[in-house]
Order: structure tokens, then sequence, then C-alpha cells
């Protein structure tokens, strides 16, 4: 399972999405936003569009709320003028992070996502220092519980997908970005209700934490998250079950 997987588990399990709905809402409209503002206000023509009203609505965010939001991007207002920045670098036990940000100050949030990994055991890298460890991939996840695996697997391979793998109480798909929407649709049309779906960044290889090592990391993917301009976390750290419950 990727890091990012691994994280998304850990946060349902904490509740910390429930928790954190008010910021998230602030993200997503921050995105949501500047997707409209760069590739227009129609969802049908805008697959970046389309993807992030999807996240938006998977947190049952309300209608109102979204279309105000692409009205804001799409009329090119200021206040939905963000940059998309990437920062690089290290977290405990030498994990490979990715934190991808909204921004409309670089120093401050260069500022602010400096001072998480230095906090908690990490320091920012230069830019390519860990990107090459990721590859960006189509992500679709199922809860395990609610799924046939097997009639999973045959209708993702038929629609394109790459792989199908099963992780800790959900089963991943994973597609090409290209081949991402067009997966994830006839699964759809075939009655797959998924949990999750998003591009994202696939480590090619993890690293296994335990002990002091395992809560700094957790401790930092939770203060990047909690930063304003930061929109996702990447990381290919790897906790055991058995760590998890020995850390909580």
């Amino acid at each position: 399972m990727s890091g990012h997987s691994k994280w998304a588990t850990i946060k349902r399990k904490k509740g910390a999405l429930d928790a954190k709905r008010g910021k998230i809402f602030t993200k997503i409209i921050r995105e949501i936003a500047t997707a409209a503002r760069l590739g227009g206000g129609d969802p049908a023509g805008n697959p970046r569009l389309r993807l992030v009203v999807d996240k938006a609505r998977a947190v049952n965010m309300p209608k109102d709320n979204i279309e105000r939001a692409i009205k804001k991007g799409a009329g090119g207002d200021e206040g939905a003028n963000f940059e998309q920045v990437t920062y690089e670098g290290y977290g405990p036990g030498g994990v490979a992070v990715l934190v991808e940000a909204l921004t409309d100050n670089r120093n401050r949030t260069a500022g602010e996502v400096r001072h998480a990994f230095t906090r908690y055991g990490g320091n920012l890298g230069q830019s390519g220092s860990v990107s090459h460890l990721f590859q960006r991939m189509g992500l679709i996840e199922f809860d395990r519980a609610g799924v046939d695996f097997d009639a999973l697997l045959e209708a993702a391979l038929d629609a394109g997908a790459d792989d199908v793998a099963e992780g800790e109480g959900i089963v991943e798909v994973i597609a090409d970005p290209k081949q991402f929407e067009s997966v994830r649709d006839a699964l759809v049309a075939k009655g797959f209700a998924s949990a999750n779906a998003q591009i994202t960044m696939r480590p090619s290889t993890t690293v296994a934490l335990t002990g002091a090592q395992a809560k700094s990391m957790l401790e930092l993917a939770e203060a990047l998250e909690d930063l304003d301009d930061v929109q996702e976390m990447f990381s290919n750290f790897d906790i055991s079950e058995a760590e998890m419950e020995s850390l909580s």
C-alpha cells in the first residue's frame, strides 16, 4: 500500500477527517476556485475541476459552497489567485515527503512547511531531492468489507486499470492518470461505489518506521496537513498495524 494510502487509512481510523471537516472544506474551496480559474467553470470540459468537485461531494460539501467557489474562480476573483507549489524533504528515519500547496504567499508557506519539518525531526530538501521516488497515478479505493474482490478485479482490468491490490481494510485500483476517469466511470457504471478517488503520487519504495520515528512521522504528517496552504502530503513511510496499536 502506498504511503499516501497508509496515511489516509490512519486518518479514517482516528476520525481525523470528521474532526477537521471545516479545514478540509476551506482547502477544497481553494482548489475548486483555482481549477475554475485555470480551466474554466464547466466541470464537463475541465477534468481538474471535475475531479475536485467529486472530491467535495465525497466529503458532503454543500452544493451552494461548490457553486460559489466555481463562480469565484471562473470570474477571475483576485482572492482565487493561488499558485501551486511543491516542496520536497525528508521525515524521521529518512522517509521521503512530498508536499503540494496552493499559496498566495510563497515566503509564508515555505516558512511554515520548513518549521513543521524541523520541529518533527525532518528537513526540507531541494527541488528534485525525493520526487524521483514517486510516480503520479490514478487511485480508486474501496472499503474491503463491502466489495466482491474478484468481481472488482475483473471489472477494473476490463476497464483498463493497471493493477488491483488489497490493503489494510481497503482495495486499491491503480490506473494511469490518463485512464483514471474512464476506469472510475466504468466501475461506477457497474455498481462499485468508491470510498476515495484521486490522482496521487505512489512511491517506488517504502521505509518501515517503528517507535519514536513512527510517532514523529505521524506528528509531521498531521502538522503539514494542518497548514492552510497545504493541499496534499505524500510519503513513503510504512507503519505496521501492530506498531499503530502500540502508539495509540
